[in-house]
């Protein structure tokens, strides 16, 4: 996805992909209550949660300034597709399906409605899924990078171009560990929970060195 955020000014996007990259771990996704505002403090800003609300839907349940800026408005409580031309809405009800149903983390590229009173702007989107509290993949951590004059509100956008990762978790299991060559002098190495062979040490007694002795007692 790293071509979608080639032009300088998406680093944005950039960390808060990798917070949530470094938050899951070996995980599908981390948790809604896992995220920390603190952890992406410098991208706030661009930062949104969104709540699934039906198939395809999601509303604005915490969001960044530049989200309303962009809009001219408060945002929470919106549905994401308030921010998105009406001909791109049904791409965008798709998205959501794939990111929380796959699960997936979708990247967009986005250009504005341009006019006399809006000049040119573009974005970038980034959605990935989250466990609400209960289990299921019902929120999305996003960031929303626009680019450019904002002009007159509000400014929605095209879908240009997106980009879809499935996720899979990272293997847990152990890389195996390569044996060693055997040589003539050393043991042959120990097989899974086998301990290494011993050499087998005679403990027979010095020959010079009374082993028993007859002890005569008259009590």
């Amino acid at each position: 996805m790293t071509e979608f955020r080639a032009d300088v000014g998406y680093s944005a996007i950039s960390q808060v992909e990798a917070y949530w990259e470094g938050l899951r771990g070996a995980r599908l996704m981390p948790k809604r209550s896992e995220i920390d505002p603190r952890g992406i403090e410098s991208a706030l800003e661009h930062t949104f949660v969104l709540e699934r609300i039906a198939p395809g839907m999601a509303r604005i349940r915490i969001a960044g300034s530049h989200l309303s800026d962009l809009m001219g408005m408060e945002v929470r409580g919106m549905p994401l597709t308030s921010l998105i031309t009406p001909p791109c809405r049904r791409q965008i009800n798709d998205l959501l399906e794939d990111v929380c149903q796959r699960p997936a983390v979708c990247e967009m590229r986005l250009n504005a409605e341009i006019s006399v009173t809006k000049p040119q702007l573009d974005g970038r989107l980034l959605l990935m899924p989250l466990k609400s509290d209960l289990g299921d993949v019902s929120r999305i951590l996003g960031c929303l990078v626009a680019q450019g004059d904002i002009g007159h509100t509000p400014r929605r956008f095209d879908v240009v171009g997106a980009k879809i990762r499935t996720i899979t978790a990272p293997s847990t299991l152990p890389i195996a560990q390569k044996q060693p060559a055997k040589t003539p002098d050393a043991p042959a190495q120990a097989q899974g929970f086998a301990e290494p062979a011993r050499a087998f040490k005679s403990h027979a007694p010095r020959p010079d060195v009374p082993y028993l002795r007859v002890v005569k007692s008259d009590d």
